[in-house]
Formats: structure tokens, C-alpha cells, sequence
């Protein structure tokens, strides 16, 4: 356990923390892909080029001062942090490498500020704190590889099917190599794949799983970002998948991670209300198809937003579900529809713009229900501050959100 003194000067450094952390993040990733360029293949390219994972390391490490004397607070997020480091195979010997550069960063950027007895109390916060991944990860690890067909590490995988879902969305079947069977995983789980990079080394990156579990195969459904195969790091891992990857081909897959789950053994008296846009309908449909096989006559709500019908991924799957099953409520929204979906929207269940509270509550009869919702940030932070200005529960308010989640906190006022 950390001593009353070092928490004490761990949490007096959050003002510095919040002033400079994204320099001090910024100066923390340089450092450290110049000093063990090795690890670079862990982090996504993209993300460093955006800001985004600056933003979210500085956002952890300030909460980490700011809660150090009340860590329950960040169960979640440590929950979160060791999801995705076990879909990355970070192992402990990775930890000193961030705990070296890390606290060289807070010498070199707070300067006079980093005291001798404030770095050596950082230095007692971080290894506390990397003893806590560690073992949580290790957990993971050996869950994954004692589950029936489990495994640990990489595993090899044909593409025995490649189907486009909408002109931007393509899904990817997957089953092993080896003939044998998949595991099972918990519906809104992702995988990992690890593919070669413009770079000469390997890339990593994460796609939800948008079958339902007890298939024989894992299926995965990619949206191309922007980009291509010259080096550029947005969407190079999708243009490859898309442009690239065939039927036969073969793909090195992680196991199934994530704490964003469908719980199938919670209560099923509340209605389920499933939220996605854009491509954030991937685990959400999951999440449905598991919901509909596991929970037979529980009330089901599915809201699902897009420009058109031209980017409208898996509506012929959900309208049958709809047809075949009268607890399930299916609308859709399209923020930019075509002229021919404003012809056929008479009598269908697309309406123009975005979701929001007024559609919802015009299809829940209350609010008392099991609120899961993906898609991008505009998107997530609408749903996240209408469910909190309801006074829903966060017990009850499941999300997956790509980016700092201070960003998703803030007032979209």
C-alpha cells in the first residue's frame, strides 16, 4: 500500500497535472518511441497523429492524482486499461519502459517543480499502480487460454467470408487455421488483429465482434476510414482489410477482449434500449442477436442512426428480426437522406435526423430500462448527458467510447 505521505504528494501535483499534462504526454510519447522504438507497434498511429491518445494519458494520470486516496472510484477505468492492454499483449516486462520514460518526462518537463521526493513518490504511485494491471492482466491471460478453444497470444485464422454490408462497411468471417472450434465471449467484445505496417513491423488494432457468440466462426465488420496503403496512418489497417485481404487469406486474431458486454445473467424486467450510430452498430448488434436467442420476450428497443441507406450497415438482418419477433421495437434515423429513402419513408420506421430523447421516449413507455449505446463522439456525448440529465444510474448506462472520456463528460453546452 502507498504511504499517507506519498498519496499526499501525489495528489498536491494534480493542479501541475492538469495544467500541463498534455504537454508532459506529448513530451512522454516522443521520448519514449525515440528511446524503445520497440514498443511503438502497441500504439495506433493514427491516434498519436490525432491527439487523442496525449488526451487520454493525460486525462488517466490527472484522475490517478485527483483519486489516488479513493481508488474505488476508478475500478472502471482500470477495468478498461487492462481489457486493452491483454487485446495487446503487453506483459510486464513493458512496464518498466513506461514507468522510465514516464517519470524522465516529469523531470524534464516540470523542471525546478519535479522535486527529488515528488518523482520518487510518483515513482511509488506508478509501480502501485502497474502491480494492480499486472495482475489483472495475468488474470485475463489465463482466462483466455483455459476457456474451451481458447487460447493465448496470437492464433492464425482463414477469412472464409467476405461480405459487404453497406459501401462502407465490409464484414470479415473468420475460423481457425487449425480446424478447431471458436470460443465463446460476451456479446459487444472486441478482437485483435495484427497486421503488417507501412513501416516495416506490425500494427495492432481492435474491431468489435458483430456476430452473435456460438457461431463457428468470429465475424468482424470493418468501416474504411480515409486513407490508403502509402503509409498514412488513418485508416491504413482498414484499406488493407478492404482493398487487400481475400477469401483464403490468413490473419493473426488476439483473443476476444472488453468490459462493454451485454450481461445475460443480470435482470431482464427492464426493457433493453440498444443505441448505435454509424459504425458503433457493430457490437450493438451483438448485443441484439444475443438478446433475442438468450432473453426470449423481453422488451427490446434498437435505435439506430446513419447518413442514408447507402451507409445503413445490417438492415435487412434487423427488419427480419423485427418481422420475426414482436417484442423488438426497430427504428431508424438518417442524417442526410437520399431522395429515394425520403420516397420510401412513408409507413418504414426511417425518420429524418439524428437520435435523440425525443424519439426515445416516444418508443420506451419508461425511462426505468438498460441503456447501451455506441457510436461517435457527438453522438455519445447527446445520449451520455440526456441518460445522466434523466437520473439514469450509471449501473444501467453502458457505453463504449473511443477517445479521453473527460470528452465525453463535458458539458455539451
Amino acid at each position: 500500500m502507498l504511504s499517507p505521505h506519498t498519496i499526499a504528494l501525489v495528489k498536491a501535483t494534480a493542479p501541475v497535472l492538469e495544467e500541463h499534462g498534455e504537454t508532459l504526454t506529448r513530451h512522454f510519447y516522443q521520448r519514449m518511441f525515440q528511446h524503445n522504438p520497440e514498443v511503438g507497434p502497441f500504439f495506433n498511429p493514427a491516434h498519436q497523429a490525432a491527439g487523442a491518445q496525449q488526451k487520454a494519458l493525460a486525462g488517466a494520470i490527472c484522475a490517478y492524482a485527483a483519486n489516488i486516496d479513493n481508488l474505488e472510484v476508478l475500478g472502471g477505468a482500470v477495468e478498461l486499461i487492462a481489457q486493452k492492454h491483454a487485446s495487446l499483449m503487453i506483459k510486464p516486462e513493458h512496464y518498466p519502459i513506461v514507468g522510465e520514460n514516464l517519470l524522465a518526462s516529469i523531470r524534464e518537463v516540470l523542471g525546478a517543480a519535479a522535486t527529488e521526493e515528488i518523482v520518487q513518490a510518483w515513482a511509488e504511485a506508478y509501480q502501485f499502480l502497474a502491480d494492480i494491471l499486472i495482475g489483472r492482466e495475468a488474470q485475463i491471460y489465463r482466462e483466455q487460454g483455459a476457456a474451451p478453444h481458447g487460447w493465448e497470444g496470437f492464433k492464425t485464422f482463414f477469412v472464409t467470408r467476405k461480405q459487404p454490408e453497406s459501401e462502407l462497411i465490409t464484414s470479415f468471417y473468420l475460423e481457425p487455421v487449425d480446424g478447431g472450434a471458436v470460443p465463446d465471449y460476451k456479446p459487444g467484445q472486441y478482437l485483435t488483429l495484427r497486421m503488417p505496417s507501412p513501416c516495416g513491423h506490425t500494427t495492432m488494432r481492435n474491431y468489435s465482434l458483430s456476430d452473435k457468440p456460438g457461431q463457428p466462426w468470429l465475424r468482424i465488420s470493418v468501416k474504411q476510414e480515409p486513407g490508403d496503403d502509402t503509409g498514412k496512418p488513418e485508416g491504413f489497417v482498414s484499406s488493407y482489410l478492404h482493398q487487400q485481404v481475400r477469401v483464403g487469406d490468413r490473419l493473426e486474431v488476439g483473443p476476444p477482449c472488453g468490459e462493454f458486454f451485454l450481461d445475460l445473467e443480470e435482470s431482464h424486467e427492464r426493457p433493453l434500449v440498444l443505441l448505435s450510430a454509424g459504425v458503433g452498430i457493430t457490437p450493438v448488434l451483438s448485443m441484439l442477436l444475443s438478446a433475442l436467442e438468450r432473453t426470449p420476450g423481453r422488451r427490446i428497443f434498437f435505435l439506430h442512426g446513419c447518413l442514408n441507406s447507402r451507409v445503413h450497415a445490417f438492415r435487412h438482418q434487423v427488419d427480419a428480426l423485427a418481422a420475426a419477433h414482436p417484442n423488438l421495437t426497430v427504428r431508424y434515423r438518417y442524417d442526410a437522406p437520399t431522395e429515394m429513402d425520403r420516397l420510401r419513408s412513408e409507413g418504414s420506421p426511417v425518420s429524418e435526423g439524428q437520435i435523440d430523447a425525443e424519439l426515445i421516449e416516444s418508443l420506451v413507455p419508461e425511462r426505468d430500462a438498460d441503456y447501451y449505446f455506441c457510436g461517435p463522439k457527438p453522438f455519445m456525448v447527446n445520449i451520455y448527458h440526456q441518460l445522466l440529465a434523466w437520473g439514469i444510474p450509471a449501473s444501467r448506462a453502458h457505453f463504449e467510447f473511443f477517445g479521453p472520456r473527460q470528452e465525453l463528460e463535458r458539458s455539451t453546452e
